[in-house]
């Protein structure tokens, strides 16, 4: 594909976003309509929409990647799979009811009930910091891979596409809010999916191989082991450590998440927002088997091909997230480059819009609190929720164009790296909210426990090797996060004598 070829995709599929969020956002384009969807949405319009917010440019291209990866990574991403599934359906059985019961708009809600002022505050701000830093990773990701193929040609620089994909997203987003986001990620996660399934094909095809002879390829080719026994201690991919992870990740970056929870909360019942969530897992799980598949199978083709993995044109390194659109875009035919495209773009854009909207409503909710009426019905409440949506965008923009300048290693390890420090406190409140029924803190201290626990986190996993005998830490890194918050929180508890009903 061309440079113009690929801008001109790219304006097109913003054109039907565009057209979509026209008419979710004409009739109705208030705070309750952005918030919470009129809390009518169809449950498996959410439920198939999340698997473009879950997934990401990130998932696309990283995890394909990291499957050829000389650190030696092949499917070991399945097990932290695995782990998110059971994560998903702890969030489904235990938090979503709770969710549900207080009827929350923002899920940060309960910890103002439980806890306090101060204790809220603080779990809303690190909700604010995570997914800003989060998301921009993602959108990083998608961005380098359009600056390379298709701004560069044109001498745009890096920043400026930066602003103009945030801008886009804005641009379709502002009005409509979580009410035309149920609809735009339903048609980006198709195109998502239709992607990995048709560059499967084209892939197979291009080998001439039948899904028989795929299948035994990727099976007997040196990227498809799973399961890592060995070296617990000094091992990352050790099978323990990656279920470990991926169930309390899960439970942090999804269900402590106003982001994801958001979209659950917009169901009319409690029935339909659970039903969502299984249906979900199942198609995550098995979406996700398909994406490591296709990165053996790329690794397979580069080799057959004589395809070297592309060099970083900052770092000089090699970087295997850009394997996947260097072989979709100068290795195959049009037709897959433009399905890669697709997909690539679906996914990424269906995360940022989902995490600007969650980013509004949190702020706009817990700082501003406009699900209040007497602030609800301010005939200036919409006109500064814009101007909200609008900040998050600047602030988004500013922590990629900072990333760009520092990243130099796979955006998948750094997203989950960053998120054992910044989502681990919110754990820890959650569970001393939960299992500590008779105790209440002293409000104030929270902020510091917060802070304090992350600190502690990243000397522990610096110096893990000499303190636990050789032990390195890989996701698993957020359950002593949250442990040394809920500790932190004992210390600053007392009796309460206040019945604790939710």
């Amino acid at each position: 594909m061309t440079p113009f070829s690929i801008l001109s995709l790219i304006i097109v599929y913003f054109g039907i976003l565009f057209t979509i969020s026209h008419f979710t956002s004409k009739k109705d384009s208030g705070n309750d309509a952005f918030f919470k969807a009129n809390k009518n949405s169809k449950w498996y319009l959410v439920a198939f929409g999340m698997i473009g917010t879950a997934l990401s440019g990130v998932t696309f291209i990283s995890v394909p990647g990291e499957v050829g990866a000389p650190s030696g990574e092949q499917f070991k991403y399945f097990q932290f799979v695995l782990g998110n599934a059971i994560g998903f359906i702890l969030i489904a059985k235990v938090l979503l009811p709770l969710y549900y019961r207080m009827n929350l708009t923002s899920i940060y809600g309960y910890i103002e009930r439980r806890l306090g002022t101060y204790s809220y505050k603080t779990a809303a701000t690190i909700f604010l910091i995570s997914r800003t830093i989060g998301s921009a990773f993602r959108l990083y990701l998608v961005v380098i891979v359009l600056q390379r193929y298709v701004f560069d040609f044109y001498g745009i620089p890096f920043a400026a596409t930066v602003l103009i994909s945030l801008a886009l997203i804005f641009a379709y987003t502002y009005r409509g809010g979580l009410k035309t986001i149920i609809i735009t990620d339903t048609l980006q996660t198709f195109f998502l999916v239709t992607s990995v399934f048709m560059t499967i094909y084209f892939i197979c095809r291009s080998m001439d191989l039948n899904v028989i002879e795929a299948f035994s390829a990727v099976k007997n080719s040196n990227y498809s082991k799973i399961f890592f026994f060995e070296d617990f201690l000094s091992s990352k991919f050790h099978f323990v450590k990656q279920i470990l992870g991926g169930i309390f990740v899960t439970i942090a970056m999804v269900g402590l998440d106003q982001d994801l929870m958001q979209k659950n909360l917009s169901c009319a019942t409690i029935g339909e927002a659970q039903k969502n969530m299984f249906t979900f897992t199942g198609i995550f799980v098995l979406i996700n088997i398909f994406f490591l598949s296709v990165g053996a199978l790329l690794y397979i083709y580069a080799t057959k091909n004589g395809i070297e993995v592309p060099i970083d044109l900052v770092t000089g390194k090699p970087r295997t997230d850009l394997l996947f659109p260097e072989i979709a875009f100068h290795h195959l035919s049009l037709i897959p480059s433009v399905i890669f495209l697709l997909g690539l773009t679906a996914a990424t854009f269906a995360t940022t819009d989902s995490a600007l909207t969650a980013l509004t409503t949190s702020f706009c909710v817990d700082f501003l609190a406009m699900d209040k009426t007497e602030n609800a019905t301010k005939t200036n409440a919409v006109k500064t929720r814009h101007l909200v949506h609008l900040v998050f965008c600047f602030l988004m923009f500013l922590v990629i164009v900072f990333f760009n300048v520092i990243n130099d290693s796979s955006v998948v390890g750094m997203i989950f790296r960053v998120a054992s420090y910044t989502y681990g406190p919110l754990l820890g409140l959650y569970c001393f909210g939960l299992f500590m029924k008779s105790k209440t803190v002293r409000d104030k201290w929270v902020p510091l426990i917060c802070l304090l626990s992350p600190a502690l986190t990243f000397f522990i996993s610096e110096n893990s090797k000499i303190l636990f005998f050789g032990y390195v830490f890989d996701n698993e890194l957020i359950i002593i996060n949250g442990l040394i918050t809920f500790i932190g929180l004992l210390l600053i508890s007392k009796p309460t004598s206040e019945k604790i009903s939710f």
